[in-house]
């Protein structure tokens, strides 16, 4: 059974809980906040936060006013205010935001645009509408031509061509 709720607290925002033992395809929108520890692939817009937590994978573009990386994530990230890889953060994605913070044993391979201007210098274009006084930036999830998605990682005196060394 799937474990979606939305879980007030007293001081702490409004955040809906994506469950370790679920798995979703698709778009999701979120009012406020929430965290993901299961599964997703697709599309992931908050006006709040994210927390991809521990354990959970994600295949799929994130935009949000501040997001959290405790997991896996393969696509690019939109962080209006602040984007944070923990140490167990595994992205595969460009990203973009406004702020990075990057702890000792994060992964990340991409392109990065940090920066209060990077939105703008990088092109992407405002899709969403929202009742916050700045104006929302969407995630440009077309794939770029001059970029591969698979990287060869195999340093120079690794790989073969064919010739030999005598």
């Amino acid at each position: 059974m799937s474990q979606i709720q939305t879980t007030p607290t007293n001081n702490a925002p409004e955040m809906t809980v994506i469950g370790a033992d679920t798995t979703i395809k698709g778009e999701m929108f979120f009012e406020k906040s929430a965290r993901i520890l299961g599964n997703f692939e697709g599309k992931i817009t908050a006006q709040g936060e994210v927390h991809i937590g521990n354990g959970a994978n994600c295949n799929a573009a994130v935009e949000a006013e501040k997001i959290i990386v405790d997991g896996s994530v393969q696509g690019p990230l939109f962080a209006r205010d602040q984007l944070t890889l923990t140490e167990n953060a595994q992205v595969q994605g460009d990203l973009t935001a406004g702020t990075l913070v990057v702890a000792h044993g994060a992964s990340f391979v991409g392109h990065c645009n940090v920066g209060p201007r990077a939105n703008e210098m990088t092109g992407t274009t405002t899709q969403t509408t929202t009742t916050q006084t700045a104006p929302s930036q969407a995630i440009n999830t077309e794939p770029k031509a001059n970029i591969t998605t698979q990287l060869d990682l195999t340093p120079p005196w690794a790989q073969t061509t064919g010739s030999s060394v005598a």
